[in-house]
């Protein structure tokens, strides 16, 4: 392992961060802080104590209190070296640079805040007394600490019982000393013969070490058992291990235990003699044949440590035996067992630090049974062996725990270790319950085995020879211990392609349920030149025109069917601009435009466009991101859609849903009292979302004022639900209350909603938290999600539901609670610059050239450089946050906005309502559209009708509307750039009286002006010839009507009589009614009426048999006489 590999990149940069963080005075002046002694300074001691500013860095402590500034640190280290990398020893006999060694430079110590560290080289500790809590150096100096951190490591083993031990040219490979001695000794022997003892990793290293220092003719390896690295490999694989090596000149003698060392008269080695009697000469050895724990400074404290094998004892929290001792890395001896490699280490390094610094956030840590998978290049050979690699030898040490696996009572427990006893005595013990999948390629020197579960569906453990890419999938695979969503044989042999059409679906797959789309309806629009553009598409096809969200999709496969054609694909925004949405937000972001007029302006074809449908909403958005100024002012209202315009989803009927926010799904008794008087009162339809928060459906927009002011008097704000922003963060319950939490998912994710709660992006967001594994939250299909961890939380990005749903994928793993938001500013802000207009943070990662890898590398290693902006754009922008509902409500100009018409507070009902379990819901959709040719309609005669005034509408350069009632019929009114229009108010597709808060658009050159029916996208001519035709839908048409404004400050309309009127437009005609739609559930309802279920009851009955009921119980707490109480109190 390299420096680079083993530090993180933002290692380098740290003290530059450091001096920022002091610039910003954001670092802590307390003087209160408890010292930690760390005694050893090798690559576990430095990994717990040096802050590194990434979770996936292994040094712990200071990473986790810089912020804090908990704790002072004091390093003592024995050799006169600071902390280098032990494990890439091999390197220095190229180099022979100490310094290149270091995992840190000189510079990098004294960087840190003043005070936070200071270490001491050359310099041994030789006592610890617990009680005073001081450590005694052999230099006669004291040191006290509170907290005291073992890390003495271990030394080489030299076997003492043979002969010849001590002699001149026996060595170990431990130290840059132990290299240093060997280079010189080396010097001395040219042309001899060098022996290595032990065949294990660090045998092959030090093997590889002597034949690099070109001096002896030849290097043997000497290994007591029938194959190399006995540890990690079985026999087939060991020995193609030896194969390889044999072939790259080194000589491995297997199965050969060294007796004795001979030696000259003086002392010097000249060979060696086997235990069979075999000997062989040689003038030098290196032992590479293990390790011993150093605790000898914890015995002589009294500090408990292993009699067998030994090593400091440790609690799972690495306390020791000793009040504020700690012990890690190959000193410390845990479940009787020590480690020699450095991965158990730096584990244990982050379980300490954690639990130091973050555990008053999160639940303590504990260390577990350590991953010991490696992966090393080996003279050349790559070699690999992960998770349970000896399940099938030795057992496994642990299976997957059985989801719904039967229970057993204490006594057949019982029972049954008896029976298997006795049946082991009887036919000998069971074959472990393991099966082997093995690929063995002698040609290319490839093998694999790896281990599986006996039904296949979980992976274990393996070992890889020769090909080892696969290495960083199969590890996560083994340590999630998740069903393997392939079959076995696909790890190794890929999966089988079969015939690749290069496309995901068939023609005949419907993508618009709407309107019964196949996706072969467009690619056949497009390859027969009908379609040239989306729009078109939309026009032939309707895909897109019903609910939309099949819009991703069409506009996939149009593309992919563009490119297949030779054509060049544009990602502009509409016709009025040439940029994407990603190019505009940048322009915009550049040069500060805040207003639609200047925007089209700098950036639009022509200057003087009114814009789309398409491209309002997107502009709006945009200027809401950088800016978050209120969307409803008279300079911004004209670009947002219906929802925003009016802070609220409009329904299929014309009404609003409201929904305050609920954050993290936590709510308060006393907030759903106010959520339950308020929908009483205005007869609102109540569901519960899947996002945890409570829609109230049925609102009347002249009474969403009035709704809103009683909810934000009780302490509630707007949950946008409206907005293409953040929605909710949905959490489980965590450690609030669930005994399987390890992570409080309620804290963080009210947090998390708290801080992005109304940032506008390319679409709705809507994030996750749970609590533990069990993902109760459902966090990885949501645009970002957290699954705590017992080392903080899991972050995954670019899932969600919807018409093609997808998986999230792991942004990173592991993040402490303070770093969760700086990563989850950086990515929102990114997805925020660079997504195209209503693509979904899933299809942007997707569509993202390098995906989650690319991502990974800009949100987590700065490879753009644009980290801290990104972080700095987020922090304004959440520092803008104001709750859109207050404002409206205490303006009253904007409060004036909410009137369903300008002339009259009268109101109209479009849809009639039905009765179902207890609520109040609109009938369904009309089976079909108003087909009437409204726009030919022959009127007997037209007069002049004031219907509005003047100052009603502004002078926007987005236009204006407003909806206006002449008898029984409804009217829209607009005005753009100076010039009024009249139109009917129904729009014909679903009979919905909404046009007048459609969008309105232009194309200049064909003299085309329209508006957008906010519902379904048809869009209708307003001007010239063409007046009143849907140009998306040709059986459809508008009435319009001529209109003008006077002197008098009011606008007239040309009208026939009012019955004349009303007969053709009139709302009582056209208000679609129950008798028109029928049910889709009788015939359902009359099965399950024959079942005659037991024990059902009405939904809004009690099961007591003189219980009250929903309605009864309700009007006794509200009438303050709830039975065996004195009611509420309200």
């Amino acid at each position: 392992m390299s420096n680079s590999e083993w530090n993180d990149a933002e290692a380098n940069v740290l003290p530059e961060k450091v001096a920022q963080m002091e610039a910003n005075n954001e670092i802590p002046k307390t003087s209160d802080r408890k010292r930690v002694v760390v005694i050893g300074l090798g690559m576990v001691g430095i990994s717990f104590m040096i802050m590194l500013m990434e979770w996936r860095c292994r040094e712990k402590l200071m990473k986790f209190d810089v912020r804090r500034r908990e704790y002072d640190i004091i390093v003592i280290g024995e050799e006169p070296h600071l902390a280098y990398n032990r494990v890439g020893l091999t390197s220095f006999f190229q180099h022979r640079q100490v310094e290149n060694l270091y995992l840190n430079p000189k510079e990098w110590y004294a960087s840190m805040p003043e005070g936070s560290l200071n270490y001491h080289l050359n310099t041994l500790v030789t006592s610890i007394d617990t009680e005073a809590k001081t450590v005694t150096t052999s230099q006669g100096t004291t040191v006290a600490y509170d907290i005291c951190v073992l890390a003495t490591g271990s030394d080489a083993l030299l076997p003492r019982h043979t002969p010849g031990y001590d002699a001149k040219g026996v060595f170990v490979y431990r130290t840059i000393e132990d290299l240093q001695r060997l280079i010189e000794y080396s010097a001395t022997k040219a042309g001899t013969t060098g022996a290595v003892v032990g065949g294990g990793l660090l045998g092959l290293e030090a093997a590889k070490a002597m034949m690099d220092l070109e001096k002896f003719e030849q290097v043997k390896l000497i290994e007591r058992n029938r194959w190399v690295l006995s540890r990690q490999l079985d026999a087939d694989a060991g020995g193609m291990v030896v194969e390889q090596v044999r072939a790259l000149g080194l000589d491995v003698l297997l199965s050969k235990r060294v007796g004795k060392i001979n030696t000259d008269a003086d002392n010097n080695v000249t060979g060696v003699v086997f235990e069979d009697g075999e000997s062989m000469d040689c003038t030098c050895i290196c032992f590479a044949i293990g390790i011993k724990a150093r605790d000898e400074v914890a015995r002589k404290a009294g500090i408990k440590c292993a009699d067998r094998g030994g090593g400091i004892v440790i609690n799972p929290d690495l306390s020791t035996s000793a009040p504020d001792v700690y012990a890690l890395g190959e000193c410390a001896s845990w479940e009787s067992q020590t480690f020699g490699l450095i991965a158990p280490g730096v584990e244990m390094a982050d379980v300490l630090a954690f639990n130091l610094t973050q555990a008053k956030a999160h639940q303590s840590r504990v260390f577990k049974r350590p991953d010991l998978s490696t992966k090393l290049k080996l003279l050349g050979v790559e070699v690999a062996s992960f998770g349970d690699f000896f399940a099938d030898r030795d057992g496994p040490k642990g299976l997957p725990a059985k989801r719904h696996g039967k229970k057993e009572g204490k006594e057949g427990h019982v029972n049954g270790e008896v029976k298997e006893r006795v049946k082991n005595l009887v036919d000998g013990a069971a074959p472990p319950p393991v099966k082997a999948l093995t690929y063995k390629d002698p040609f290319q020197q490839v093998y694999k085995k790896y281990l599986f579960t006996m039904d296949g569906k979980y992976l274990l453990g393996g070992m890889m020879i020769g090909d080892t890419k696969d290495y960083v999938k199969l590890v996560p695979m083994v340590k999630n211990q998740k069903p393997l969503e392939v079959p076995p044989s696909e790890l190794i042999l890929g999966a089988s392609k079969g015939e690749d059409d290069g496309d995901d679906l068939t023609d005949d797959t419907q993508i618009c349920s709407c309107h019964n789309v196949l996706k072969g309806d467009v690619v056949r629009s497009v390859k027969d030149g009908t379609c040239k553009s989306l729009g078109d598409v939309k026009s032939c096809t309707k895909a897109g025109t019903g609910c939309g969200g099949c819009m991703p999709l069409v506009t996939t496969i149009f593309n992919k069917t563009m490119s297949s054609m030779g054509q060049e694909v544009k990602n502009h925004l509409c016709p009025h601009f040439e940029y994407s949405r990603a190019d505009l937000f940048n322009i915009i972001y550049v040069k500060k435009l805040q207003s639609f007029q200047e925007i089209m302006k700098q950036c639009g074809k022509d200057s003087n466009s009114l814009g789309c449908e398409a491209c309002k909403p997107t502009v709006g958005s945009i200027i809401a991101s950088l800016f978050n100024k209120h969307i409803i002012d008279e300079e911004r209202r004209g670009l947002q859609d219906t929802n925003d315009r009016f802070l609220a989803n409009i329904q299929r009927n014309g009404t609003f849903s409201v929904v305050p926010r609920v954050s993290g799904g936590e709510i308060t008794a006393n907030k759903l009292i106010v959520i339950g008087t308020v929908a009483k009162k205005y007869n609102l339809y109540c569901k519960i979302t899947g996002g945890q928060r409570i829609d109230m459906f049925g609102a009347k927009k002249n009474d969403l004022i009035d709704i809103w002011t009683e909810l934000i008097d009780g302490g509630m704000e707007s949950g946008h639900a409206y907005a293409k922003s953040l929605r909710t963060v949905k959490s489980c319950v965590g450690t609030t209350w669930c005994r399987f939490g390890i992570g409080d998912s309620v804290g963080m994710a009210v947090r998390l909603e708290e801080r992005y709660k109304s940032i506008r992006s390319p679409h709705k967001i809507k994030g996750g938290v749970s609590g533990c594994v069990r993902e109760c939250a459902e966090a990885q299909n949501k645009d970002f999600g957290l699954i705590a961890t017992e080392k903080g939380f899991n972050v995954f990005v670019g899932g969600n539901g919807g018409a093609k749903p997808r998986h999230s994928e792991l942004l990173a793993k592991d993040v402490p609670p303070d770093d969760v938001v700086p990563i989850l500013d950086r990515y929102l802000s990114f997805y925020i610059r660079t997504a195209d207009k209503l693509q979904r943070t899933a299809r942007w990662i997707e569509n993202m050239p390098g995906g989650i890898g690319y991502l990974r590398e800009v949100i987590l290693e700065d490879k753009l450089g644009i980290c801290a902006d990104l972080e700095k754009q987020m922090e304004e922008l959440v520092g803008s946050f104001f709750c859109e509902w207050t404002e409206a409500v205490k303006d009253p100009k904007r409060r004036a906005l909410f009137r369903q018409f300008a002339n009259t507070d009268e109101s109209a009902t479009n849809v009639e309502n039905v009765s179902e379990r207890g609520q109040q819901r609109p009938t369904y959709w009309p089976k079909d559209a108003a087909k009437l040719d409204f726009r030919g309609t022959q009127w007997s005669g037209l007069a002049w009708q004031p219907l509005a005034q003047t100052v009603q509408f502004s002078d926007s350069a987005t236009g204006s509307s407003v909806a206006v009632k002449r008898g029984d019929t409804q009217l829209a009114l607009f005005k753009v750039k100076g010039a009024y229009y009249a139109t009917q108010q129904m729009c014909p597709h679903k009979r919905a009286f909404v046009l007048s808060d459609g969008l309105v658009g232009d194309d200049a050159a064909a003299d085309k002006l329209w508006v957008s029916c906010p519902h379904h996208k048809r869009n209708y001519e307003l001007k010239g010839a063409g007046a009143g035709a849907c140009a998306n839908d040709p059986e459809l048409s508008i009435a319009t009507f001529p209109v003008e404004a006077r002197e008098d400050g009011n606008v007239y309309v040309k009208l026939p009589p009012v019955e004349e009127l009303d007969a053709r437009l009139g709302t009582s005609r056209w208000a679609v009614r129950k008798e028109e739609t029928g049910d889709p559930f009788e015939e359902m309802d009359r099965k399950l009426a024959r079942l005659n279920m037991k024990g059902r009851k009405g939904i809004q009955a009690s099961h007591f048999e003189e219980g009250r009921g929903e309605e009864g119980k309700a009007r006794e707490i509200l009438g303050g006489k709830e039975r065996g109480s004195r009611g509420l109190d309200f």
